[in-house]
């Protein structure tokens, strides 16, 4: 079974703050036995998602899931895990050590990822 596509904004910090940003959840036929799978369909420039999407969540991982765990505290771990990139989870070495590193240059190539990739952000008065 797989969830209804979202745009979702990250929250308020930047540097994908300008952007709405495309993922996915699927689910296992054997959820909630099983933890389901969330996968960024748009491109972010962020040490804790690979090229394809993949998401360094360990909410999402056997070791930490509970059959009690909801959607929404996938969902909401998922974007707080974008929004404040922790260096403990990494998929992508060389994007966490500039984040390190060089902060600004991280914050610049994030924030032009962004505009060149990411969806306009929703209106909130809408």
């Amino acid at each position: 079974m797989r969830a209804g596509r979202k745009d979702e904004p990250l929250g308020n910090n930047p540097p994908y703050n300008t952007g709405a940003f495309r993922f996915e959840l699927t689910f296992s036929p054997h959820h909630p036995l099983e933890p389901p799978c969330a996968t960024l369909r748009t491109p972010i420039y962020h040490p804790s998602v690979d090229i394809e999407g993949h998401v360094c969540q360990p909410l999402t991982t056997h070791v930490h899931w509970e059959p009690t765990t909801r959607a929404v505290q996938v969902l909401q771990d998922l974007l707080l895990q974008l929004d404040s990139p922790d260096p403990q989870r990494v998929l992508r070495p060389d994007v966490a050590r500039e984040l390190q590193e060089r902060p600004e240059e991280f914050r610049r190539r994030a924030e032009e990822h962004t505009r060149l990739h990411a969806e306009p952000r929703p209106d909130p008065h809408t």
